[in-house]
């Protein structure tokens, strides 16, 4: 008896333990009551914390660990409203198919339903966001949840897993055990793809005239950028990459096209609505992709591969579904095309579809007016790329200067690009640029943000000053809310109802509210401002050059820029204006 109670730890020191035992080397979050007891055992662990200023900043920075290693990230938050206010970040990674899991103190079992102090209904408040979720009430099971909650985010289709532990959970005494392997009847996700069906799609690009490749963010979860470049190579298949897969194959390649959909460029845009076939790989035919779908490539065949069997023909009919982790289904796909080659000497012939695409590449890059005064948006972006480079990591909020972002930011790798894509999160930057620097310290994070994205969730500056996280923001300020205003300028005649944010010199006078370069200073960091092209370069160098503290840029753009291509929602894509009142032609040329 004495000693199994030697033996004996609290709930709480399991929870670490376990963590450990996962592989956990960083948490973010805040300590609170109902989770107060983790934090005692966490004191003397290897696991770093990092003190957030907000919870939802806490769920964004762990997101930004997982997006640039892969593995699975963790943010920990009290009961109540520190749990509610991870809720965002869990959505956003729900939608994105992030890795994370979220670990949240519950009032004492026995007050659960009381509405007790603090107590909200966390699991049920996320389950239709998550890809699992736990209630814990029995110290014993904390180990057991831990394993399988890892497994089940960083397994499949990655995703967000919440556990809630009930604060007597963590305070009662309990044994450890380590499962040595887990018990989960129902999940076993389908990573090889049947061969009946690879056949069928290879067949179907053997006989294709205008085949493209539609990539998706799961061909960078699956680490298959390598095997997508020797398909491509292989083929000779023109390759369109979404505003998540950017980076999944480069630039640079004369068989990219860019990024299809909403503010997609016109090559990429002509490759879908012209194909004939549409291989999708880890997409998943996203309303900002297709745009209206009853006229979306309206003489293509699809093959649709994805490792959630639930994408498969969810927005657009699949002719030959595929369910598959994207590295297996590209591999295989590569094997059958060889052997097509090789013993029946088939190939694609796909030159004339080449042609015409290379022709549109050439014909409507993507390019923007220079203001005669000031600062283009764009130009700053472009000058941001070429003096980081690709081994930089980016990481965008969302509105204009995410699209001018992908759009002017040239991506050669994979992991190279971060940004709230499924759910359009305002506010995802800085902490998602804290999350990645956390994880990749020796390399250079920037966060390009826009005026209102910034003032969401820039109080992460304090925690990155503190913590030693170097970030270096660039602040696109145009002094509004700037996708809103575009539309507003082409929707709603010039009314701009709201979404003017006083944050460059013409509002109030002379004065900026707040004003960024000063706001930089509060939070220990170097703060800088630009606002001529004459001084970009010598701007953004002197930022390159600290690395001892986050730098905080505050360029100040050009108010009336927007974001060109576009395709207004809801429209077709046969709709797309490269400029106001001008639109691409393309249906007469002859393929």
């Amino acid at each position: 008896m004495t000693k199994q109670l030697d033996e004996q730890i609290t709930g709480a020191q399991s929870l670490v333990r376990a963590l450990e035992r996962a592989g956990v080397d960083t948490i973010f979050g805040i300590p609170g009551g109902a989770i107060l007891p983790a934090y005692d055992p966490l004191f003397d662990s290897s696991i770093r914390h990092v003190l957030v200023r907000h919870e939802q900043g806490a769920g964004h920075a762990a997101q930004g660990y997982a997006m640039v290693t892969g593995r699975v990230g963790v943010c920990m938050a009290t009961s109540g409203p520190g749990a509610t206010n991870l809720v965002t970040a869990i959505s956003d990674a729900y939608m994105d198919s992030v890795p994370i899991v979220a670990i949240t103190g519950q009032v004492a079992s026995g007050f659960i339903g009381t509405d007790a102090f603090q107590e909200a209904d966390i699991r049920g408040i996320t389950m239709p966001i998550t890809k699992h979720s736990y209630l814990v009430t029995d110290p014993a099971e904390i180990p057991r949840v831990i394993a399988e909650a890892f497994h089940i985010a960083g397994t499949g289709r990655p995703g967000p897993v919440l556990v809630d532990i009930s604060k007597d959970a963590l305070q009662s005494p309990t044994g450890f055990e380590w499962p040595t392997e887990l018990a989960l009847p129902g999940y076993r996700p389908t990573t090889k793809p049947h061969g009946k069906q690879v056949r069928e799609a290879t067949r179907l690009l053997l006989e294709a005239e205008r085949p493209v490749l539609y990539v998706g963010g799961g061909v960078i979860k699956a680490e298959a950028s390598a095997e997508l470049k020797v398909l491509a190579e292989m083929a000779q298949i023109p390759v369109v990459t979404t505003l998540t897969a950017r980076g999944a194959f480069p630039d640079s390649h004369p068989l990219h096209m860019g990024m299809p959909g909403m503010h997609g460029t016109v090559a990429a845009v002509g490759a879908l609505q012209r194909a004939d076939l549409i291989v999708s790989l880890g997409a998943r035919f996203d309303d900002r992709v297709t745009g209206n779908l009853d006229s979306f490539a309206p003489d293509a065949k699809v093959v649709h591969a994805d490792i959630d069997p639930a994408e498969i023909s969810k927005n657009r009919i699949a002719d030959v579904p595929i369910v598959g982790d994207a590295r297996e289904v590209i591999a295989d796909l590569v094997v059958a095309l060889q052997k097509a080659a090789e013993e029946d000497d088939e190939r694609g012939d796909y030159a004339a579809w080449r042609g015409f695409l290379a022709g549109l590449k050439e014909r409507y890059p993507l390019s923007y007016d220079r203001p005669a005064q000031g600062l283009a948006p764009q130009t700053v972006i472009e000058r941001i790329s070429a003096i980081a480079g690709p081994q930089a990591t980016y990481v965008a909020g969302v509105g204009q200067h995410q699209m001018w972002a992908t759009n002017f930011v040239d991506f050669e790798r994979p992991r190279q690009w971060l940004n709230s894509a499924g759910a359009g999160t305002m506010g995802y930057a800085v902490p998602a640029a804290m999350g990645a620097k956390v994880a990749l310290p020796d390399d250079v994070v920037w966060a390009i943000d826009g005026d209102g994205c910034f003032q969401m969730t820039n109080q992460e500056l304090a925690t990155c000053a503190i913590e030693n996280i170097p970030i270096k923001v660039a602040v696109i300020n145009n002094s509004s809310l700037g996708m809103v205003r575009q539309w507003q300028t082409l929707f709603y005649e010039g009314r701009y109802s709201n979404t003017d944010l006083n944050t460059g010199p013409e509002s109030i006078g002379a004065r900026r509210i707040p004003d960024f370069v000063k706001l930089a200073d509060a939070y220990g960091c170097v703060g800088l401002r630009c606002d001529s092209e004459a001084d970009l370069d010598a701007t953004i160098e002197k930022a390159m050059a600290i690395n001892d503290r986050p730098v905080v840029i505050d360029f100040v753009v050009e108010r009336d820029a927007m974001v060109w291509p576009m395709i207004a929602a809801g429209t077709s894509n046969d709709d797309i204006k490269i400029a106001r009142d001008l639109a691409p032609e393309w249906e007469d040329d002859d393929l």
